[in-house]
């Protein structure tokens, strides 16, 4: 499989960098936690320890399949079944444009 690299810079706001930011710090505690080495990591995922760092420190170009390749070496892939699993947003805006069908009576 290729990874394809985008090819414009990507640019965030700075709360989306914080959150990829935060997810990266999160996997690699959950690395640590495990007592895996980025090497041990990195070659379970096929992928290259700079690709690992990059995850880590919350790289936007990094592509989503890698990922949920580190997910399944730490054993966290459940984690990504949950996103978005209670979409309550969604439903409401969905309630709300739902229209209810009103019924007409015919003339005898």
């Amino acid at each position: 499989m290729r990874i394809i690299m985008p090819s414009k810079p990507i640019t965030l706001f700075p709360q989306e960098i914080k959150l990829l930011t935060e997810m990266g710090d999160r996997l690699r505690l959950a690395r640590l936690r495990r007592e895996f080495s980025a090497e041990t990591v990195a070659t379970r995922a096929r992928i290259s320890r700079t690709t690992l760092y990059r995850v880590e420190h919350g790289s936007p170009a990094v592509a989503m399949g890698v990922y949920l390749r580190i997910l399944l070496v730490l054993g966290l892939e459940n984690d990504l079944a949950e996103v978005a699993i209670d979409d309550k947003l969604g439903r409401k805006l969905q309630d709300l444009g739902l229209a209810t069908k009103k019924r007409i009576r015919k003339a005898l």
